[in-house]
């Protein structure tokens, strides 16, 4: 029997003749749409990974519509919540594919024509495709899934549209104080030089070379605040394979005249490669694991006997979806022809993008609905588009830049359409729940998308030019992207990659797997999973002790209490940390956005040791507010 909440149990009045599509919902949804994304670009590219933008949205709409306007309804808010994560999942997309092109020397800046085109047309392309599987996944009592995120979506909705349960306000304010404390503290840090980025402590023993260090980012302790503990650790572990174990073992291999420099070269010329292999394993065992579901998904599509679930559960209709999914295609096609100049190479990656898209929008629909959008493989999907378009490619004789462009415009494609999918899987589950009409939340969806696909690369850009290192560098690693173009460097390149360290990883991956395996077998409740301790090497390893010390929070205030007790008693720190998020993100590109009209920074002249103080104490403060505003409410 089908365990899922039902309107009454997440405190969901019956349904009721309301306002939905207003045109105040709209305007706003596509505001937050665009706001998300850049914020959500901004944090995928400095940790390789974006947060889910559904809760912090729906609190955000709430508070305008109800505590505001004073009149919204609970519809319109689903509606705003459903624009603003489209933005959060093209960014997604995006940001792990496209900045490839630059960072294998393709571009020298990003091309706004043909990042917006791909960004729109994958992202529709993954919208068009996961409606028919609507009423497969999320109507019909046939497939278990319990779409944790959605659900937990609907009764955060549920709870600002009734004041006797939590008001609007009383909601909102976690975010709105997170927010400005990640703001001042991105505004300290890189404008008023009030505090370091990081506090780095390098030394020499021969020719090994001890480093240790950590950011000063509350954006950090946000993501792993909202992660927890096992994911934190996981990366922690992976920056300390990196940068505590395979630096020092690896050694200069001569004298040290710079230990902190010299730790740098290290790992961007050695120890990231380690990260690369192990990413790669872990793309693949990301596949396999879910392969029942996978089959799963297949068999319930082709079911013939799926109810409709009424003449009122209405979809975008099937011609509509049929006409802009050749106009979507059309695009995709003519930009892989500007992209390669080759007809032939266009027509095989067209079929290849058609035929992954659409597999994968059911894999990240399916996955979604089991796991959450958070938990979704599109890292996995991503590197499993990559390897099988470069070996369709390298099959039919196609090499060089060409093989490079066609394979880095399929993944960007795919990842899109398995960003978007899976999001738009949960949105719908949730207006499901709340009663909302399915075909207004797809048309939300697309003007989300429309929209945020617009800000994509003038974000990106803004960031690579006015970001120490750009885009690749020390303060924007963009870990799958960088993945992406060694895969593509390697498979069609000059192969000068050091392929040692590729196939150390790769086997460093194979061995982590069977201790997750042996984990599993045991009834752990910690798991090894192999995706987050890669992208932890990949990583610089300031990034490691923030991230864990949110997930040491997240753990301080739930321990002891079971799955549905600890989702309620995190709510207030989640909420926090997605405020804490937007804040830094948002301020990170606005100080780009200045620093590209030239005014840089305001330099206080402060000394050294006065400004590492500060940070220190930034440092403490920072975990304490984290503490505080996590701590359950009486």
């Amino acid at each position: 029997m089908n365990d899922r909440p039902s309107l009454a149990k997440i405190g969901v009045p019956p349904k009721t003749p309301v306002a939905e599509l207003t045109l105040r919902a709209v305007i706003l949804g596509l505001v937050l749409s665009v706001v998300m994304g850049a914020a959500n670009v901004y944090l995928g590219l400095k940790v390789g990974m974006t947060v889910s933008a559904s809760i912090p949205a729906a609190v955000l709409a709430m508070l305008i519509l109800r505590g505001l306007l004073r009149n919204g309804t609970i519809l319109e808010a689903n509606q705003v919540q459903t624009a603003a994560s489209a933005g959060e999942s093209l960014a997604a997309g995006i940001i792990f594919t496209m900045p490839a092109l630059v960072l294998i020397g393709v571009w020298t800046k990003f091309d706004y024509l043909t990042t917006t085109l791909v960004a729109f047309s994958g992202g529709l392309l993954g919208i068009l495709f996961m409606i028919p599987m609507r009423k497969v996944f999320v109507v019909s009592d046939d497939v278990d899934l319990k779409f944790p995120e959605g659900v937990a979506c609907a009764a955060v909705l549920a709870a600002g549209d009734a004041p006797e349960v939590e008001g609007a306000e009383s909601q909102a304010a976690p975010v709105i104080r997170g927010a400005l404390m990640g703001l001042l503290f991105k505004l300290a840090i890189s404008f008023l030089g009030l505090m370091q980025g990081s506090l780095e402590w390098a030394r020499a023993v021969g020719e090994r070379v001890l480093f240790i260090g950590s950011d000063v980012s509350p954006a950090l302790v946000a993501v792993g605040l909202i992660v927890r503990l096992n994911v934190a650790v996981l990366i922690f572990i992976g920056g300390a394979i990196g940068w505590l174990i395979a630096i020092p073992i690896i050694g200069t291999g001569g004298p040290v005249e710079d230990p902190l420099d010299a730790a740098w070269t290290l790992w961007s010329t050695q120890v990231r490669y380690l990260g690369v292999g192990a990413m790669v394993v872990a793309g693949v065992e990301s596949i396999w694991r879910v392969r029942g579901g996978l089959v799963r998904a297949v068999k319930h599509l082709t079911d013939r006997t799926v109810s409709s679930g009424g003449d009122a559960d209405r979809d975008i209709s099937g011609r509509a979806i049929t006409a802009w999914s050749l106009v979507a295609t059309a695009i995709i096609a003519w930009v892989y022809y500007s992209l390669t100049g080759h007809v032939a190479i266009t027509v095989v990656v067209t079929v290849i993008m058609l035929v992954m898209s659409f597999f994968f929008t059911a894999v990240a629909s399916y996955i979604v609905g089991l796991v959450g959008n958070s938990n979704s493989p599109v890292s996995g999907m991503t590197i499993t588009a990559v390897l099988f378009t470069g070996a369709i490619l390298l099959m039919f004789g196609f090499n060089g830049e060409e093989g490079m462009l066609a394979t880095l415009g399929v993944a960007a494609v795919v990842c899109c359409a398995a960003c978007t999918s899976g999001d738009v899987c949960n949105d719908l589950k949730t207006g499901q729940i709340v009663g909302a009409s399915p075909y207004r939340q797809q048309m939300m969806q697309i003007g989300g998308v429309a929209v945020a696909a617009l800000v994509m690369a003038p974000i990106m850009q803004l960031l690579h030019d006015n970001t120490e290192g750009g885009i690749g560098g020390k303060f924007l690693a963009a870990p799958q992207a960088q993945l992406f173009a060694s895969l593509a460097r390697g498979l069609f390149g000059d192969g000068q990659l050091p392929w040692n360290m590729v196939g150390a990883g790769a086997g460093l991956g194979v061995v982590i797997i069977v201790i997750d395996q042996i984990l599993g077998k045991r009834g752990s409740t910690f798991r090894a999973h192999l995706m987050p301790i890669a992208v932890g090497i990949y990583l610089p390893f300031g990034i490691s002790p923030p991230i864990l010390a949110g997930g040491l929070i997240a753990w301080a205030v739930t321990r002891g209490m079971n799955h549905e007790k600890a989702e309620v008693a995190s709510r207030p720190g989640v909420l926090f940390a997605s405020g804490v998020i937007a804040g830094e993100s948002l301020m990170g590109v606005g100080l780009a956005l200045l620093a590209s009209a030239g005014v840089l920074s305001v330099d206080l002249g402060l000394p050294a040791a006065v400004v590492t103080g500060l940070s220190v104490l930034g440092l403490v403060g920072m975990l304490v507010a984290f503490r505080r505003a996590a701590a359950p409410r009486a």
